[in-house]
């Protein structure tokens, strides 16, 4: 198949903006609880809409005191965390448009999109990120006002706006139009400097109400439940806005968590108990790898395992049946399945807070194996897949017919073509207007309303999406063999010792590897072993450790002929880094600096 269109179910909305549905809410239902906030002492506390409508109206009134005016760009720089919702909700009620940063940005790079997107103000989390501004300030002339929220800048704007009337902030609010531009989201530059992508409210609202329509269902742990969500991936990210917005548009309640650190985030999934939630593959591979560990320290690795076997087995069967190509579950697989959900799946829910029952994954491939655990083990992960430009998701698997291993089918209202060459293009409302000031970029990306995605993929008989590579990421060994490295890379990451792979080989002889390892997985698999803890250089020479990297590496090797495999290998002392310039705050793989940063590694590849 080389096109799927699936209908729409939501239609592009004629009037209004993203903030209406604060103040709609809160007039029809005020005493409703629309979000949890975590307090100082660490207990939450919850937030009704008309609260929220409250804060959004004063900070709203702040912002107008200040000078921010309609259209105006304003910079938020911050983690996840409720007072970045707030601002969000307060710059579009004045017509504002929002451009985020991530908090780890780099003076640079805060200069170049400060610069390009012409921001007159800013909100900073702390004094760090405020010098960080500060250091470029003075290239930065249509820079009026910054405001740091640990120095009180919620209340500071509260006061100044005091005494403005409501009605200036409804005549502000009622000129904002689905066409008014809503945000500027800059990408995360993995082929040259970010580019800011312009997407409107009809954009957003598009695509949050056309999820909101079709898996509705799933923001459930049960029928009947209040839904709610616990979004930890970064807010500076099209994946986590639009998290956001759904859950202020379909009233789930929304807590936020600004870490993705185990040791920050479990707990408060455990306290905050989500019925569902969104995340990257990351954090699946992350608590999947955390049980396991726990596992074998309790001497319990075959159980484990065996319980592993009997999900994945039992949720295959459970695909073939939707499919109508299997009778499902044998009564036997069924009775053993029944028995490790107490024993094994019940322990692993927990972990997630014990109300999950779905969940949502993008931003990089899922592994069928993972996905189909963690389906029979309780939780069925829908895989998707978007861009900045699509205003996140364009595909996603259907709630009653998920297929393991793809990112689905076209979300409703969007068409996916197959071109020539293979590379996936994508049309529908949620499509973004172009790129901010950079016309030559945009018409490479547009192409009579289609988006033109860069990526790679395939289109099975039913219409399902399987990606399967980026097109400027294809190496051309010197012998003129094409390969697409992602899926060798995903594969070989599978093991739970490596943190990273990067596959290289283009213009070489041959296909190779630079592998780095998981910290706390190296750390638990010496243990076990009662080894010592070596100098990291020592590391990796352990002949036992590389074994277990070479036994990645001949599993992923499986999935592409002997012409297109990984020839050899070098393990790393040390992660691929945002810090050092390595990684996106995406945490995609930076290649040719990284390809730069370890030229001598990569000459030893190939003697």
């Amino acid at each position: 198949m080389r096109e799927f269109t699936n209908p729409p179910l939501a239609s592009a909305p004629r009037v209004g903006g993203l903030a209406d549905a604060v103040f709609d809410h809160a007039l029809e239902d005020p005493v409703r609880v629309v979000l949890g906030r975590k307090g100082a002492d660490g207990t939450w506390r919850d937030v009704t809409s008309a609260e929220f409508r409250d804060e959004v109206l004063a900070l709203a009134k702040g912002l107008l005191a200040r000078g921010v005016r309609f259209g105006d760009r304003v910079a938020i720089m911050c983690r996840t965390r409720y007072e970045w919702t707030l601002f969000d909700f307060a710059l579009w009620t004045v017509g504002a448009q929002v451009v985020p940063v991530y908090p780890t940005s780099s003076a640079e790079q805060v200069f170049w999109m400060l610069h390009d997107a012409e921001v007159t103000a800013a909100m900073v989390e702390h004094e760090d990120h405020a010098m960080t501004i500060g250091s470029v300030v003075d290239r930065l002339p249509l820079l009026r006002c910054l405001w740091q929220l640990d120095e009180d800048a919620v209340r500071e704007l509260g006061e100044a706006g005091r005494d403005l009337d409501d009605e200036v902030v409804h005549r502000h609010r009622r000129a904002v139009t689905p066409d008014s531009v809503a945000t500027v989201i800059y990408t995360s530059g993995t082929t040259g400097r970010p580019k800011g992508c312009v997407l409107t409210h009809a954009n957003f609202m598009f695509e949050v109400d056309t999820v909101i329509r079709r898996w509705e269902p799933v923001f459930h742990s049960k029928r009947g439940d209040e839904a709610s969500t616990l979004l930890f991936l970064p807010l500076a990210h099209v994946f986590g806005r639009m998290v956001q917005v759904a859950a202020v548009r379909g009233r789930v309640k929304l807590g936020h968590q600004p870490s993705l650190s185990a040791a920050e985030l479990l707990p408060d999934l455990a306290a905050f108990r989500p019925t569902f939630f969104l995340a990257v593959p990351y954090i699946f591979e992350k608590v999947f790898n955390a049980a396991r560990r726990k596992a074998e320290r309790e001497g319990r690795t075959g159980p484990f395992d065996k319980a592993v076997e009997v999900a994945v087995k039992y949720a295959d069967a459970m695909e073939a049946k939707a499919f109508g190509t299997g009778p499902g579950p044998s009564t036997a697989l069924r009775m053993q399945h029944q028995l490790f959900d107490k024993l094994v799946y019940a322990k692993v829910r927990e972990t997630m807070g014990g109300r999950v029952r779905h969940a949502m994954s993008g931003g990089s491939g899922m592994d069928r194996r993972l996905g189909l655990f963690f389906a029979g083990a309780g939780v069925t992960v829908f895989e998707g897949y978007g861009l900045t430009e699509s205003s996140a998701a364009a595909t996603a698997n259907p709630p009653e017919r998920t297929r393991y291993g793809t990112v689905g089918q076209a979300v409703p209202g969007t068409t996916v073509h197959i071109a020539d060459d293979g590379e996936v293009w994508l049309s529908g409302p949620h499509v973004f207007q172009g790129y901010l000031n950079d016309p030559k970029a945009t018409d490479a990306a547009l192409h009579d309303g289609w988006l033109a995605t860069g990526d790679l993929g395939a289109l099975d008989e039913d219409g399902y999406l399987t990606i399967t590579g980026r097109k400027k990421e294809i190496l051309v060994t010197s012998g003129g063999k094409s390969v697409s490295p992602a899926q060798l890379e995903e594969r070989v990451r599978d093991h739970p010792l490596v943190a990273q792979c990067l596959v290289v080989g283009n213009d070489r002889p041959y296909v190779a590897a630079l592998v780095t390892l998981d910290a706390e997985a190296v750390d638990h698999w010496l243990a076990m072993r009662d080894k010592p803890r070596p100098t990291p250089a020592d590391l990796v020479r352990d002949p036992d450790l590389e074994t277990e990297v070479r036994r990645a590496v001949v599993a992923a090797n499986t999935l592409v002929s002997q012409a297109e495999s990984i020839r050899t290998f070098r393990i790393l002392a040390h992660q691929f880094t945002e810090e050092h310039g390595l990684l996106t705050p995406s945490l995609k793989l930076k290649r040719k600096a990284i390809e730069q940063a370890y030229a001598d590694e990569v000459a030893a590849l190939y003697p």
